[in-house]
């Protein structure tokens, strides 16, 4: 199984678009927020199974959820924009709700900075944003694979 994480796309598609295109062998899409209405032009193009929150720039949506639990191949996932635990500042927050939830990976935006972190065994995974990077970091999105067992990385995009 093979899955495509994204976040803040902010409405440019282009990049997002070019990018689906070319990759194979995808089982599911990921979008983490901002803005929710993109996810509506990718299930248009592309026949994924597509899961969607909520960010803090997603005013007026009401249909979305701010946050879901699912299940990844038996692993207990967390999908969160972020800006509710101030994780432009840090995941602490994040790390209590995630304990909270007895989840094994929390999947987040927010920050439109890529970070991959495990902690306490638990998986904490930003896929920054393949449209509007910031703090120094390039265009990026997540993949999530299970095979033997589950592998995450952060792949830049040129």
């Amino acid at each position: 199984m093979k899955v495509i994480v994204i976040s803040d796309t902010h409405g440019n598609l282009d990049d997002s678009f070019d990018l689906l295109s070319n990759l194979k062998d995808i089982d599911m899409l990921i979008h983490l927020g901002d803005f929710s209405k993109d996810v509506e032009k990718i299930n248009e193009e592309f026949d994924l199974e597509v899961y969607n929150i909520k960010g803090n720039c997603d005013i007026g949506d009401y249909n979305t959820e701010e946050e879901q639990i699912i299940n990844l191949k038996g692993k207990k996932a967390l999908l969160t924009h972020g800006h509710k635990y101030g994780v432009k500042m840090g995941i602490e927050r994040l790390y209590y709700k995630a304990k909270e939830l007895n989840v094994d990976i929390v999947l987040f935006g927010h920050s439109h900075v890529p970070m991959k972190i495990e902690y306490d065994d638990i998986l904490f995974f930003n896929p920054g944003s393949i449209t509007l990077p910031r703090r120094g970091s390039k265009k990026s999105y997540g993949l999530i694979e299970f095979k033997n067992k589950l592998k995450a990385k952060i792949i830049n995009v040129e």
